[in-house]
């Protein structure tokens, strides 16, 4: 028994198993959209921006031998 999981770009239910070449998604269609949308950068990685860099206290660090 295949398990059914949800296409992640329309939420299809699909089996998966290895006679599915375009899983996790349903169709070629659906793969293709997912690309275009990394290809345009529609998904981001959130970045938090500091203004000052974090220097380490001098405790912190190794001394040399």
């Amino acid at each position: 028994m295949a398990k059914t999981v949800a296409c992640p770009n329309c939420g299809t239910g699909i089996e998966w198993n290895p006679e599915n070449r375009f899983r996790p998604f349903c169709s070629e269609r659906c793969k293709m959209v997912d690309l275009g949308a990394w290809a345009t950068e529609r998904y981001r990685v959130p970045v938090v921006e500091t203004d000052e860099l974090e220097v380490p206290d001098e405790g912190d660090s190794p001394k040399p031998n």
